[in-house]
């Protein structure tokens, strides 16, 4: 019988440096490899020594990795078509990696209150209401801003 106490032990760290390197994120890469030892320790019986037990730990974290990317990639989308359905190019551009750099600076130049009402709403994901609260305002006003934070930061990239 396999003793599942002592894999974990041995193989955690390996397996947590092969994810980070996959995923280049310490947090991430964390999440994925409990994740992988989860589903190690529940398909344990399948294991059929077959390869070292470091390689098919190493299998399940690559395949926890890309249903991670998938998920991600999924809810990155649903959140920019909501977010940004009347401008599918500039959805298309957030989604780069390069483009969302770029983004980033254009947001760093913007004045305030826009920079801090647009961060509040994509980042922190607020709602208006709650953006209005921490200004002092009416939802009309935080939802104004954040219309124009958009349209400068648009405007700012083309």
């Amino acid at each position: 019988m396999i003793n599942f106490e002592e894999i974990y032990s041995q193989y955690f760290k390996y397996v947590y440096k092969y994810t980070l390197s996959l995923c280049r994120n310490e947090t991430i890469a964390e999440d994925i490899t409990q994740n992988t030892f989860l589903k190690a320790f529940k398909a344990i019986d399948s294991f059929n020594g077959e390869c070292k037990i470091q390689v098919w730990l190493c299998q399940i974290a690559k395949n926890a990795y890309f249903t991670y990317c998938e998920k991600e990639k999924k809810r990155t989308a649903n959140f920019y078509e909501h977010e940004w359905a009347d401008t599918a190019d500039f959805e298309q551009n957030f989604s780069d990696r390069e483009t969302a750099f770029e983004i980033h600076k254009a947001l760093h130049k913007m004045e305030e209150p826009h920079k801090e009402v647009f961060t509040l709403r994509v980042f922190g994901e607020l709602s208006f209401m709650q953006i209005a609260e921490l200004f002092g305002k009416t939802e009309s006003w935080a939802r104004v801003t954040y219309h124009r934070a958009k349209l400068k930061l648009k405007e700012n990239l083309l």
